[in-house]
């Protein structure tokens, strides 16, 4: 699906900024500018059908900003281009997720050693307190 993905939707309709990290990097985490924020617009994409474009917002919907930019932020190493290589490969796998359609839970039935055996348990803990009420802490027969 991500190949399928990567054919479809080329890494020239991507938007990159770059910005400050608060990361590693040592000296350098002052000066250059590594965090990586790639944004890609849905609305304007072509690459991609109005059904999955639906399924990406419902599915992605907090990564999606008010003029319909999907944005993916990197900054977890200390070079911009490994940055950027990790916020496109991120892109194409949270698509890939996003389009994957979800399996349909199938209903069973709760098996009857479950159901005898919960049973059996609220049968002995309702004669356990029938036991403890004939009992009382402190009565005297006098």
């Amino acid at each position: 699906m991500i190949h399928d993905l990567r054919r479809r939707i080329g890494e020239e309709r991507f938007t990159f900024t770059f910005t400050r990290s608060g990361g590693p990097g040592g000296q350098n985490v002052n000066k250059v500018n590594t965090r990586v924020t790639l944004s890609f617009d849905l609305n304007a994409s072509t690459d991609l059908t109005e059904e999955e474009k639906g399924r990406i917002r419902a599915r992605l919907g907090g990564r999606i900003t008010g003029d319909g930019r999907l944005r993916i932020v990197s900054m977890r190493h200390r070079t911009q281009l490994a940055n950027r290589k990790a916020a496109v490969e991120r892109f194409y796998e949270l698509l890939a997720a996003a389009l994957r359609p979800r399996a349909i839970r199938k209903a069973t039935k709760v098996p009857r050693r479950s159901r005898e055996r919960r049973l059996q348990e609220k049968k002995s803990a309702g004669e356990l307190k029938r036991f403890r009420a004939g009992r009382s802490i402190g009565r005297s027969d006098e």
